[in-house]
This record gives structure tokens, C-alpha cells and sequence, in this order.
């Protein structure tokens, strides 16, 4: 009995301990984003989630910071790469977490990001597939103020490139906000972006 206890409070330690390491690598991650050395966020990133194999998030932040350096990126060769490595994360983080909203949010602006650079090439394709993503996206998580503002900004965009009108998407950014203000998860270093971004679009809508 008292040799199981042992083993118990060791394997406790050592989930604690583990757990810690954890933290304090994905705190350090983020303020080498903040202090925008991206290249050195992204490589830790990677080391935590190659520690973190069974945990969707690093491996969506290695995706989500070379998919937002991508965008205004002229030079088409590192735009691939960064690309292409942002697409292989994701791809992970999806079998690790299917049906993730938040997954398919980043996959959609994986595309997007393609879009930007060429919209010639890429826009007729991308697009359908965004459609298709930020449609699921919806029926999953209808609450979800990402979901809804990631939507609505890209209805925004697809309706200038056609000459239509983008006020009837703004009252969905003006929900998004009033959800972001709500919306909270429990599971650590969960994605919380777009508030400050939906305010620069909904004082544009006015």
C-alpha cells in the first residue's frame, strides 16, 4: 500500500512538473510573438507541441503565426513555405481535434492568406473552400464570436471584390463583439484574437 502511494505521489510530481514546463513554454512563446521575433515563437512552438502530441493547441499557434506573417509577403518563395508549414500544423491539429471551430477558422485563413497574394490564381478555389469551412464552422460553434466575426469579415471582403454592399454583415460584427465580451473557455492558452480587430471593422461599418 504504502509503495502504491508512492508511485501515486510521483506520478502526480511528475504530471505537475510536466504541466508546468508546459505553461511556462507556451508564456514564452507568446512574448516572443509580442515582441514579434516570429521565427523564434513559431520554433518553440514546435518544440511544444513535438513534447505535446496529443494537444491540438501549439501545433495551431506553429499554424496561425505563419499564416499572419504571410499576409502582404511579396516574395512568393518563403510566402510557400510559410504557408505550406502553416498547412502541415493544421492539418495536425485537426486529426488531434476534428470538428474544432477554431481549427477550421485557422484553415480558412490559411486560404485567405493565398487569396491575398494571388487572388487570380487561387480566389476561384479558395473561396468555395472557405465558404464550405466558415459554413461548418458555424453550424458547430453558432456562439463563438471568432467564428462569427472570421465569417462575417470574409462575407465583407467577398462582397467588395463583387461590387455588393457590406452593411448587412456588419450587425454579425456587432454580435461577435457583444459575444467576445461573454465568451470564455477553461482550457488554457485557448485562441481569444479578433476583439480588437471586429472594433476596427465595426467603426469602419459606421
Amino acid at each position: 500500500m504504502k509503495k502504491l502511494f508512492v508511485l501515486l505521489m510521483c506520478l502526480g510530481t511528475t504530471a505537475i512538473f510536466a504541466q508546468d514546463r508546459y505553461s511556462k513554454g507556451m508564456d514564452k512563446a507568446f512574448e516572443l510573438w509580442k515582441e514579434q521575433k516570429f521565427v523564434d515563437a513559431s520554433n518553440l512552438f514546435e518544440r511544444i507541441a513535438t513534447a505535446e502530441p496529443d494537444n491540438w493547441l501549439p501545433y495551431y499557434y506553429v499554424s496561425q503565426i505563419n499564416t499572419v506573417i504571410s499576409f502582404g509577403e511579396k516574395d512568393e518563395e518563403k510566402l510557400s513555405k510559410q504557408l505550406a508549414k502553416a498547412k502541415e500544423f493544421i492539418d495536425v491539429a485537426n486529426a488531434i481535434s476534428p470538428n474544432n471551430p477554431e481549427i477550421l477558422i485557422q484553415e480558412a485563413l490559411i486560404n485567405t492568406a493565398w487569396i491575398a497574394f494571388d487572388g487570380a490564381t487561387y480566389g476561384m478555389t479558395m473561396s468555395m473552400k472557405n465558404t464550405q469551412l466558415y459554413q461548418k464552422a458555424m453550424e458547430l460553434a453558432p456562439n463563438n464570436p471568432r467564428v462569427i466575426f472570421s465569417k462575417a469579415e470574409w462575407d465583407m471582403g467577398s462582397a467588395r471584390y463583387f461590387g455588393k454592399d457590406t452593411a448587412p454583415y456588419c450587425k454579425d460584427v456587432e454580435k461577435a463583439l457583444e459575444l467576445f465580451a461573454t465568451f470564455k473557455s477553461d482550457t488554457p492558452f485557448y485562441p481569444s484574437w479578433g476583439k480588437e480587430r471586429a472594433e476596427q471593422v465595426l467603426a469602419s461599418c459606421k
